[in-house]
């Protein structure tokens, strides 16, 4: 691709940072070694290595396909991964030493499959960036990437629970020892299509009918698609038994609608319709029980999780207790890595990684954690804000939220704040699911940013398919309306 003489990439910029997010893995993965084994392995340093060569190529692979990207971007979430990867080694050694087992090796236990997962994961990262050279190729399949997204969202409330259910969540496929969560890739359809949609119909959208202390309200008649919607998540709370997904779909829409839009109402609507019926379905889980059941008793367990009666079910808040207790023992700089009990909480791999961590890094190296989330969020919008035409902003501020509701669903379960869902932290959780979808959420904001840095006179702005019109900016959720 053609660059502008004397314009900087920042691809060199990502080199050195990705160097330095590896090196503190690095340090990471030493001190969980000496703090576990006392004394410090050979072999600490293999995975840091072997994470920077993978993430070394993709960036090779950004550098010819999508010189402009963000430099930022796979840095930070490079970090993030190693970070998890690093954890999980932590987890396989205190599991060892516990049972009197041989230490594993690099490639084994939890830690060694999260190392493969992660290899697959930028590797199809790597296949998007070099097949989509532009974003608004997608939008051609759009209504069959909404299709898809809404089947995968559904094959697991149709599937018995033996094929679906996992910890009282119908999230997954499982078949064998290999199972799957679709709906980590249904959100990166759902977005697409979302996006395609609202474009087209924004202008219809935006038509208000009264305006009420200053906020204009949409028509009764252009409510459809929001109750489609709204329909469409409290389905999958009532049977597929999980807050967290249904609220990530429908956040998704709102929020993307009020992006396209500029109206405040729709966000009011969104917010009213949703905990409105989440509040239906709690009191419909009382009184008659059925499929209202299980999000009844996860609710009265959010309630009072300390109630013995809950503690010692099934499922009920022993891991929610023992996490926050976890958070509690971790204080402001926390035990140090490797040096904490995270073993105490059920699902520590996967749920309950970020109570695990915070016991042992502490309200501060959480904090960091959750400081390098807001970036990569912060750095999806910005590329939003940057690309030309409204497609693309409506894609990449889609991703960029529903990352962060994503971060916030999870995290605001392990502490309290929200009933505990089934969502994954991206990542940092064991799973190959959550790694894949999210790297390739990341590929499509690197894509998206390289169309919006790269300069008019040597991009796509000036050849042909390229975007035609003048970048538009938003303001309210991004800066100024956007306009199809």
């Amino acid at each position: 691709m053609p660059r502008v003489q004397g314009t900087r990439t920042g691809r060199n910029a990502e080199l050195g940072l990705l160097l330095f997010a590896m090196v503190i893995v690095a340090i990471f993965g030493a001190t969980v070694e000496a703090n576990q084994l006392d004394k410090l392995g050979s072999s600490f340093w293999v995975p840091a290595v072997l994470l920077g060569v993978l993430f070394v190529g993709l960036h090779f692979v950004v550098r010819f396909t999508a010189p402009y990207a963000d430099p930022v971007l796979i840095p930070t979430v490079a970090l993030i991964n190693g970070l998890g990867v690093g954890f999980l080694r932590r987890l396989d050694l205190a599991r060892a030493i516990a049972r009197k087992e041989t230490i594993p090796g690099i490639f084994a236990g939890t830690s060694g499959r999260q190392l493969q997962w992660t290899l697959i994961a930028v590797i199809l990262a790597a296949v998007l960036l070099l097949v989509v050279r532009d974003h608004k190729v997608v939008s051609r399949y759009a209504y069959t990437l909404g299709l898809v997204g809404i089947v995968l969202v559904m094959i697991p409330a149709v599937l018995p629970s033996r094929f679906s259910e996992v910890n009282g969540a119908r999230l997954w496929i499982k078949l064998g020892g290999f199972q799957v969560q679709p709906g980590e890739f249904a959100k990166l359809a759902l977005v697409s299509f979302f996006a395609y949609y609202l474009v087209r119909k924004r202008e219809v959208l935006s038509l208000a009918s009264r305006r009420v202390l200053g906020i204009d309200f949409p028509r009764g008649r252009d409510l459809g698609p929001v109750v489609t919607v709204w329909l469409l998540s409290l389905l999958v709370l009532v049977f597929e038994k999980d807050l967290g997904t249904a609220l990530l779909y429908f956040g998704l829409f709102v929020v993307t609608l009020y992006v396209a839009t500029e109206r405040a109402s729709w966000l009011i609507i969104g917010l009213v319709m949703f905990f409105g019926g989440v509040y239906v379905a709690y009191l419909l889980g009382a009184a008659i029980g059925g499929p209202f059941a299980n999000f009844y008793d996860r609710a009265s367990v959010w309630l009072d999780p300390f109630n013995p009666v809950f503690y010692n079910r099934v499922g009920g808040s022993g891991q929610l207790v023992q996490g926050l207790l976890g958070l509690g023992t971790g204080g402001l700089f926390g035990t140090g890595p490797g040096a904490g009990s995270p073993g105490q909480v059920p699902e520590v791999r996967t749920d309950f990684i970020f109570a695990g961590m915070g016991e042992e890094i502490g309200l501060f190296g959480l904090s960091a954690l959750l400081v390098c989330y807001l970036l990569i969020v912060e750095r999806g919008l910005r590329a939003g804000l940057a690309v030309r035409d409204s497609f693309g902003k409506l894609v990449a501020g889609g991703l960029a939220f529903t990352l962060g509701l994503q971060v916030f669903v999870i995290v605001g379960g392990i502490t309290g704040l929200i009933p505990l869902t089934g969502q994954t932290t991206p990542f940092l959780s064991a799973g190959g699911s959550s790694l894949m979808a999210n790297w390739l959420l990341v590929a499509m904001l690197l894509r998206i940013s390289d169309a919006g840095r790269r300069p008019a006179t040597g991009g796509p702005a000036a050849q042909p398919g390229g975007p035609k019109q003048p970048p538009a900016q938003l303001h309210g959720a991004m800066t100024e309306v956007i306009k199809p």
